[in-house]
């Protein structure tokens, strides 16, 4: 792989470039996008969230923005398609829909927000609240002591429309910041949803959110054929990812998955607020 090549591949952008002639070849850029895109999908494979929130900011690091989201967008959606086929019998139908529709409801109001809000601000705030939540549930948890075995940690109990109400909020948060996922993540650890339920059904969540935008991407901006040769590449590390991390997911007990969520939530969090605290340098 030569540097043309890769330029025109990945459309790499400026820093990258500058970085691959500090490496010597293009070749050392693709290990770490194709390093990135695997641990990033065995994460995701264990927790059912997380991809963009790993991966995002490395490919916006070495990539142009609009190849950068494309690509991750294009991933997402066949990782959670190949991932999701051992969990399907895990898998909370009427939660889903529940989700699905609260989404739906809640992404055009999402939208009409965006219009008129500050992005900036609004990033600042959803990424604090994130990482809010995700201190205030290690805190918690902390102090109501060890788990009784066999039984759940939970704040309140599930119901029909709380789920169209996390759904609401997932969809209003795609809108405004782009990130569906926490809100569903917290709402089902709150309630106590078992470890392998929240797997399922955030992997099922993300392949029709991702599902849906990308057929969005397609119809309305389109997605340049380096674009999809691109994916075309990363997938298959993206798919080893995606079979080394279910097993692990599949061992890994309530508590330990707990612990992780809670940790890629405030991954999450941390990298929102961050981005939005550079837009404001930089405005």
């Amino acid at each position: 792989m030569n540097a043309g090549f890769a330029s025109w591949l990945f459309g790499m952008s400026p820093v990258a470039g500058a970085l691959g002639g500090m490496l010597g070849t293009a070749i050392g850029i693709f290990i770490v996008l194709a390093a990135t895109t695997f641990g990033s999908a065995l994460l995701y494979a264990i927790s059912g969230f997380g991809f963009a929130v790993l991966a995002a900011p490395l490919f916006l690091l070495f990539l142009d923005p609009a190849r950068a989201i494309q690509l991750v967008i294009i991933i997402s959606t066949a990782l959670s398609i190949v991932v999701l086929r051992g969990l399907l019998p895990t898998i909370a139908p009427w939660l889903l829909l529940r989700l699905a529709l609260g989404s739906l409801v809640g992404l055009p109001l999402g939208l009409v927000a965006f219009r008129y809000a500050d992005p900036i601000l609004v990033r600042a705030a959803a990424g604090a609240m994130i990482f809010g939540f995700a201190v205030l549930m290690t805190v918690s948890r902390r102090r109501s002591g060890q788990p009784v075995p066999g039984k759940q940690w939970t704040v309140f109990a599930m119901s029909p429309s709380l789920d169209l109400a996390a759904g609401a909020v997932s969809g209003v948060a795609r809108a405004l910041v782009g990130q569906p996922g926490p809100p569903v993540l917290i709402y089902l650890l709150l309630v106590g949803a078992a470890a392998k339920t929240v797997r399922a059904t955030l992997l099922a969540f993300f392949a029709l959110s991702y599902g849906v935008t990308l057929a969005f991407h397609a119809a309305t901006i389109g997605i340049p054929a380096p674009t999809w040769l691109a994916a075309g590449i990363l997938i298959p590390f993206a798919f080893l990812g995606g079979i080394a991390g279910r097993p692990i997911g599949d061992r890994l007990g309530a508590e330990a998955f707990a612990m992780v969520a809670i940790g890629l939530l405030a991954v999450a969090g941390a990298y929102t607020l961050g981005a939005a605290a550079v837009a404001f340098a930089i405005a």
